[in-house]
């Protein structure tokens, strides 16, 4: 049943990416922008968490749970370190993310040849 779930929540997070691509012509930079910042505003009423509780992978693998990591992560450092704590938490959950994002298309960018 967890694996239904996962299944019925990912996607519905990807149903509603694709009807703002075809219904309201959105760029995928700003789907992008707009599930990260919507991870962030359900983290920041404590319902990320409880997505995740329910439907484990299906909320936790789309970018939504980028905005989420983002924001829970400044919270728990804030709380712990003040002011300087949030701009020390926002890269404490994601670090690993935004490193291999980076090293990869750097990779990616040495082997092959772009289009001109």
């Amino acid at each position: 049943m967890d694996y239904l779930w996962a299944f019925v929540v990912g996607g519905g997070i990807c149903v509603i990416g694709q009807i703002l691509f075809d219904i309201f012509k959105l760029t995928p930079a700003h789907v992008m922008s707009s599930f990260v910042v919507a991870g962030a505003v359900l983290d920041g009423f404590d319902i990320y968490d409880k997505l995740i509780e329910f439907a484990g992978a299906g909320a936790t693998v789309p970018i939504t749970s980028f905005g989420h990591s983002l924001l829970h992560g400044a919270m728990e450092q804030a709380e712990e370190n003040g002011i300087m704590g949030i701009a020390m938490g926002i890269f404490h959950l994601t670090s690993v993310g935004v490193a291999s994002a980076i090293l990869f298309g750097f990779l990616v960018a040495v082997i092959f040849k772009p289009k001109g």
